[in-house]
């Protein structure tokens, strides 16, 4: 609806939602990534066709980049260069360690570890496990921090701010 672009066949079949900041970025990019790990079609994540962990983690073993991928520009500082603000080391121990809670053929679950990358994105460990988990059920539309919500809909000129209490409670 951003690009005033309707009808049954996009409304139905095919939905985009606004990824605001890192913390949103991070949750939907584990989110698709554990996609085939969750439909048991992949056991771990470097075996996982179609995914861009698995096209991280070929390219890595070479020592290259993938050029169709944004790259991993590493922590966050003052003089920011282009690219995901955390390291390739720390999405990969995210996206294992998430997927490891998410086995339904394990009695029991590993304990919830902060990891550093959800330190510096200030995610909550439990709510980590409902945002790779249930991303689209819990959000529909942007999604971001309450504050880059606010920014986007007035830059939008929208008055309805929809997901605001689900990313205030999910992503602070």
């Amino acid at each position: 609806k951003e690009d005033n672009c309707t009808g049954r066949f996009w409304e139905g079949r095919f939905k985009s939602q606004a990824l605001l900041d890192e913390a949103a970025l991070a949750a939907c990019m584990a989110y698709v990534d554990l996609n085939p790990i969750r439909a048991k079609m992949a056991n771990t994540p470097e075996t996982s066709d179609y995914t861009s962990v698995k096209t991280r983690c070929e390219h890595a073993k070479k020592g290259k980049q993938p050029k169709h991928l944004a790259r991993f520009a590493g922590s966050p500082r003052k003089h920011m260069p282009k690219g995901l603000p955390f390291e390739l080391k720390s999405y990969l121990e995210l996206v294992e360690l998430t997927g490891r809670c998410m086995r339904a053929d394990k009695r029991g679950a590993i304990s919830p570890i902060n990891s550093p990358i959800l330190d510096r994105l200030n995610i909550a460990p439990e709510n980590w496990q409902k945002l790779t988990t249930q991303f689209t059920k819990v959000f529909h539309g942007a999604v971001g921090r309450p504050q880059k919500l606010d920014n986007y809909c007035a830059s939008l000129e929208i008055k309805r701010r929809a997901n605001y209490k689900q990313c205030e409670k999910l992503l602070g």
